[in-house]
């Protein structure tokens, strides 16, 4: 049940924490009051080397550390003097343990089962996991941490056998399948840093990260299912790597069995290099501040972030954020299930680091969420008995779009908490959420975090917090957040500012990889001796954040975040195009999508039309990916621009919103362009 406050707000509903929810908590939440919360946060605040000196001690290391923290901002230093590793701290801790054959990851693909086409992949499932299959219709592993163990030593060994060493730079490029996990924890073991590319990232995008990077080996598949389709991820490594001179191995997974090119000396199957190798590897004994691995992310200069997490500080915030946030008890009927990708941070943070080390199962899906029908997640749901759901607002919309009649048909009772990730939710979704998938019974943790804070800034707790929908509410224990001016002042309630971060938290993003001066001018020079995380936000009378979208250049699209710059590029490498300027816009599935405002050459202002933007959407899906596919391109004879010819973006966002131009125009050199723009058809 809800109840009303009176705030001021448009939004003025508040849910507490659900009966129902802590009821099913056995013992008690890990936080149990809104008291007990801001008693925790406040300790965190007022001495983070005591508080973070006893989560680190939940961990096990190979030699303790001897300090918590040293600050000297903007650089980080979290638990100097200890050794640890990733890999042990996720399987073998577990194994060591006595949970060896307990489920660490649930998969199931998107092809049914059996099918010719899966054929090639059958040799990874068991016999039980093959008869559930072919029972469900559905291709299904389960994999145990002893499993996750020897497979990721049998990896580990090989690619030492290519000649990887500690502090080198592998990168992944591969689908949602159990191997990707189990490749990015075999890095883990020995010491290697991944770099993980999403696999809707076409051969271009393959090139800048795997350059930047210096990776000298790539593991893919030979391809991805997707909506019954497959994804030539081989064949995009093969364009890329013309291009990028570093690299001298790459391994590939036969998932999808189709024919691949296979270039003698470079490409190696992967049942063939890994499977004669030892299943015994030991972990490497890794320094807190190691490198754990490095993660592109777009920025509004239009080349790709390589954020840099290292592997201590990382790797316990984490852990520590999914128990608190997802409230996570190891040994009971939990199943956890992220609908994110592993190519990006919530992947990374919340399928794999934050889960494994607690010891609940983490289940992984391969495709899309309406293949072959647009009820499969609450199928997934319904057939594995998922409590924790954890997605993103993008797709909440194309649910309730498709309609309540998919959710309807499915026993969604096993639900317990529900989660959001990626972008602000709308409260008109959150409640559809809330009603129809949580059946008013599960607490909703909509998370406020970034590649670059390496886990949850700020979410609710489910136990403690009163929730109120489109609201991340309040920050996670360790999390200075505050909004500010840029000199630093501290705004009062309902302010718009800036959202920043005051003191260092253990998973905050080391640097960005090769360029100083640019992780110092992105992130701690709008306010000195702050972290200013690209925001724009405001934060209400009870303290509650609200997020109002970002600062730069850079749109959030289903949660991605893309470069306008990237984009832009892309358009303008098109021969028929001169200029382009890419923008947000609303959009009713994606929350944010691409406006592109195009200007054509000479001899092709004739082509002018559906055609032409078919083929420059096709063509941006080329050079970054399909997420990157415009929504609408509008040729445009000229841009809106100052007399010192800067392209006035501000001004078509509002027209690309279809909203009236109310901001300053006074800067702008042709006023002609903007009725010009106002009258073009879409």
């Amino acid at each position: 049940m809800s109840q009303e406050i009176s705030s001021g707000l448009s939004e003025s509903r508040v849910f507490p924490p659900s009966e129902a929810f802590l009821r099913g908590c056995g013992d008690r939440p890990h936080v149990a009051s809104l008291d007990e919360y801001r008693a925790l946060w406040t300790r965190s605040i007022q001495d983070p080397e005591g508080f973070w000196g006893e989560v680190a001690r939940g961990f096990d290391w190979f030699t303790p550390f001897t300090s918590v923290l040293d600050w000297q901002c903007p650089d980080a230093r979290w638990f100097d003097g200890g050794t640890l590793n990733a890999c042990h701290n996720c399987v073998d801790r577990q194994v060591n343990a006595g949970h060896g054959d307990e489920v660490a990851i649930i998969w199931e693909g998107e092809p049914g089962w059996p099918s010719d086409a899966s054929s090639a992949y059958a040799a990874a499932f068991s016999s039980s996991d093959r008869a559930l299959s072919a029972r469900h219709g559905h291709a299904v592993r389960h994999l145990t941490y002893r499993h996750l163990q020897e497979e990721t030593a049998r990896l580990a060994n090989a690619l030492r056998s290519l000649g990887v060493r500690k502090g080198d730079v592998v990168t992944l490029y591969m689908g949602m399948v159990p191997e990707l996990a189990i490749a990015v924890l075999a890095c883990a073991r020995i010491g290697a840093a991944h770099s993980v590319i999403f696999g809707g990232f076409a051969a271009p995008a393959i090139i800048d990260r795997v350059a930047d990077a210096q990776s000298r080996v790539i593991i893919t598949c030979d391809g991805a299912w997707r909506r019954g389709a497959i994804v030539p991820l081989k064949a995009n490594v093969d364009e890329a790597c013309t291009g990028a001179p570093s690299v001298e191995h790459v391994i590939v997974l036969r998932r999808t069995g189709h024919d691949v090119p296979m270039r003698a000396g470079r490409d190696h199957w992967w049942h063939e290099l890994v499977a004669s190798q030892p299943s015994t590897c030991a972990c490497e004994p890794m320094a807190s501040e190691d490198l754990l691995f490095l993660l592109y992310t777009s920025g509004s200069t239009g080349k790709p972030k390589g954020i840099r997490h290292t592997t201590a500080g990382y790797s316990i915030f984490t852990a520590f954020t999914a128990r608190m946030t997802f409230d996570l008890h190891p040994g009971t009927e939990q199943v956890y299930f992220c609908t994110a990708d592993i190519g990006w941070i919530t992947g990374h943070s919340y399928i794999v680091y934050g889960l494994l080390p607690n010891r609940v199962p983490t289940l992984m899906y391969e495709g899309a969420p309406n293949a072959p029908a647009e009820d499969r997640f609450w199928s997934i749901v319904e057939r594995h008995r998922v409590t924790h759901f954890y997605t993103a607002p993008t797709a909440i919309r194309a649910f309730m779009k498709w309609g309540d009649a998919h959710p309807a048909k499915h026993d969604l009772s096993s639900l317990r908490l529900l989660g959001t990730v990626g972008e602000p939710i709308n409260p008109e979704a959150w409640m559809w959420y809330h009603r129809t998938i949580g059946g008013e019974r599960c607490p909703i943790v909509d998370t406020m975090w970034q590649t670059e804070t390496g886990g949850h800034i700020i979410t609710p707790l489910p136990g403690a917090t009163p929730t109120v929908p489109g609201s991340c509410t309040l920050p996670m224990f360790g999390i200075d957040a505050a909004i500010v001016n840029e000199r630093g002042e501290e705004l009062p309630a309902n302010a718009g500012g800036l959202l920043v971060i005051r003191k260092p938290w253990p998973a905050m993003l080391r640097g960005i990889h090769g360029d100083r001066q640019r992780f110092i001018d992105t992130y701690w020079s709008k306010v000195p001796g702050m972290y200013v995380a690209g925001d724009g936000a405001r934060r209400d009378e009870r303290g509650y954040f609200w997020i109002m979208g970002r600062i730069d250049d850079v749109i959030n699209v289903s949660g991605h975040r893309l470069g306008t710059m990237e984009v832009e590029s892309a358009l303008v490498a098109h021969e028929a195009v001169v200029e382009a300027a890419v923008v947000g816009m609303p959009h009713e599935i994606k929350g944010t999508g691409i406006a592109a405002f195009v200007t054509l050459g000479p001899g092709h202002t004739g082509r002018a039309g559906d055609a032409l933007r078919k083929e420059l959407q096709e063509h941006v899906a080329h050079e970054i990916g399909a997420i990157a596919k415009p929504d609408m391109i509008r040729f445009t004879q000229a841009l809106p621009k100052t007399r010192s010819g800067k392209i006035m973006r501000r001004l078509l966002r509002d027209i690309a919103a279809g909203n009236e131009v109310r901001q300053d125009t006074t800067t702008l050199e042709d006023f002609t362009v903007l009725a010009k723009l106002r009258e073009t058809e879409e």
